[in-house]
């Protein structure tokens, strides 16, 4: 545990890279194991879900970045692998946003070039990620960053995937037609409406066979975007005018016509712009480590019963290596993506039996149980990533051009949704709205809700906070916002909030080895010493009480 180690030991260069690498090897083969159709219908699942936003953030990066980015640029990228396998890498809606930014400071502000302006703040990034890896950050992540933090950045994606769907929907009311928009907007809240309840199909019983049910559930999402895709060809919808997806078609191109390779010639920007890239640079790590650190945690906590090992070090090596190699090559660099991570972890869950020994008495009895566990595989995010990289080409790129945007904004609704879904932020904030006569009891050392209504309220005004950041020049510094809520938790919440409402909303944060949990038991400690003490010094006295009677 992390409070039985020394300083010297926890920070000890290469230490966890080393475990990671032992662990890696007890664990690559199995990984290549076990193949079936569920695993296939989680490639499908998280190739629309990574797919369709990347290219829709690329829309954005297209307009915003002065062409620097398309829709090659974030294929090319998001094809890319991980160390863990339930970790899906790709183009986040966050760091969109911080490019975006970036572009338009170096454009109005700096007088520089975008790119070679971000490939040094890629690169200076990359080698910050070999210093985290190298000196063992991710326990520092597992003893400081609690659930405060990670419930406000998973509800910031999630208000991110939504108020993306609403921009998708204004630049069709800009384009379209009234009858073309109304059917936009009809069309997107379809797509999010049917791949909900697609996604409920095994609750269906006794309604259609067991398989039939499977399926429908399993791609309920592409069921929902490929009919949608094709409604809008049929019928009287045919003649309404459409926006769809931006492609491009020539062979593995730049989207920038002034390039013609995938290079960016870094070397000449002045120097002193490439120490000023250093500030970028360490705002892209904080963004990139926090962001995938937390997928890899979420889509690995017990809720999914994962048995193998991690490998979290070696995660951010090769986040490094691949945030530096896109920054030299000219495209966005991708990482650990909420809320596909998790998504992909929901998808591959599963029943089956485990056998679990109790023991009543000195008797022990053997009995079967079924549990809930994910598929710890590496097929789903290889076939996944090779579909994306497939879509490179100009034929499948047209296919995606027949995509309507209104689709896309269906699935980022669906997304937001998905990932809202299961953030404990959504049930606290009903027990909100609910009056307090219906309210259940939330524990025994919890008597009301006063206090956890006060957190939840705090999550949501910080979550609010963040993303107004991100509609402002200010937008580069919003991880450093997000990142300043660990010590805000750990240092100002515990005068505001009583100890044991903090244990109930925040469980993560006083597990064995974080502060809390230290605390927890020097208090326990010091009460079994002091109960001890007093135990003593009872017996004491008794004792010296009987000698003077004998004496007597």
């Amino acid at each position: 545990d992390f409070d039985d180690m020394r300083l010297s030991t926890i920070v000890l260069p290469f230490r966890l890279l080393r475990q990671d690498l032992k662990n890696l090897r007890r664990r690559y083969v199995s990984d290549w194991t076990v193949f079936n159709q569920l695993i296939v219908a989680s490639a499908v699942y998280v190739f629309f879900t990574n797919l369709l936003p990347g290219i829709t953030f690329a829309s954005d990066l297209y307009v915003l970045t002065g062409k620097s980015w398309g829709t090659v640029e974030v294929v090319f990228s998001t094809g890319l692998f991980s160390i863990q396998p339930l970790t899906i890498l790709g183009v986040t809606g966050p760091f969109s946003v911080l490019a975006e930014n970036i572009f338009m400071l170096c454009s109005t502000s700096f007088d520089i070039p975008f790119l070679p302006f971000m490939a040094w703040s890629l690169v200076h990034s990359g080698w910050m990620h070999f210093v985290l890896a190298i000196f063992n950050a991710h326990d520092w992540t597992m003893r400081y960053v609690t659930t405060f933090s990670t419930e406000i950045f998973s509800l910031l994606n999630s208000v991110i995937y939504f108020h993306k769907a609403v921009q998708e929907l204004q630049r069709a009311h800009d384009v379209l037609s009234l009858a073309a928009f109304l059917y936009a907007v009809t069309g997107a809240i379809g797509t999010m409406l049917v791949a909900i309840f697609l996604s409920t199909a095994e609750s269906w019983r006794p309604l259609f066979h067991k398989y039939i049910r499977m399926g429908l559930a399993e791609y309920a999402a592409a069921i929902s975007i490929v009919f949608f895709i094709g409604l809008p060809h049929v019928g009287e919808l045919a003649s309404l005018d459409k926006r769809t997806l931006q492609v491009s078609d020539q062979v593995f191109r730049p989207s920038d016509p002034n390039r013609t390779v995938f290079f960016v010639q870094f070397w000449h920007l002045p120097i002193p712009w490439i120490f000023a890239a250093l500030i970028p640079g360490f705002i892209i790590t904080t963004l990139f480590f926090f962001d995938h650190e937390v997928s890899s945690i979420i889509c690995t906590i017990d809720r999914y019963g994962t048995k193998k090992p991690g490998g979290f070090a070696w995660d951010i090596v090769l986040l490094g290596i691949t945030t530096a190699l896109c920054g030299i090559l000219g495209i966005p660099p991708a990482n650990g993506l909420l809320p596909q991570a998790p998504l992909h972890s929901e998808s591959l869950l599963h029943t089956e039996e485990e056998k679990i020994t109790i023991t009543i008495g000195k008797d022990e009895k053997s009995e079967l149980r079924d549990v809930r566990r994910v598929y710890e595989q590496r097929w789903s995010a290889l076939l996944h990533a090779c579909a994306i990289l497939a879509f490179i080409s100009p034929p499948l790129q047209h296919v995606l051009g027949l995509t309507p945007t209104s689709v896309l904004a269906g699935l980022f609704m669906f997304m937001g949704q998905q990932s809202l879904a299961v953030n404990p932020i959504l049930p606290r904030f009903f027990h909100l709205l609910t009056p307090p006569s219906e309210l259940p009891q939330p524990s025994e050392s919890v008597k009301g809700y006063r206090g956890i209504h006060a957190y939840t309220i705090t999550q949501i005004v910080m979550t609010m906070l963040i993303f107004a950041v991100t509609l402002t020049k200010g937008a580069p510094a919003f991880p450093i916002i997000i990142i300043a809520c660990v010590p805000a938790r750990l240092l100002l919440m515990n005068h505001l909030w009583h100890r044991e409402i903090l244990r109930y909303v925040d469980a993560w944060a006083c597990r064995d080895g974080t502060p809390e949990g230290d605390k927890d038991k020097k208090r326990s400690g010091n009460t079994i010493d002091r109960e001890e003490g007093a135990e003593k010094s009872t017996e004491s006295t008794t004792l010296q009480t009987t000698a003077k009677t004998q004496d007597v």
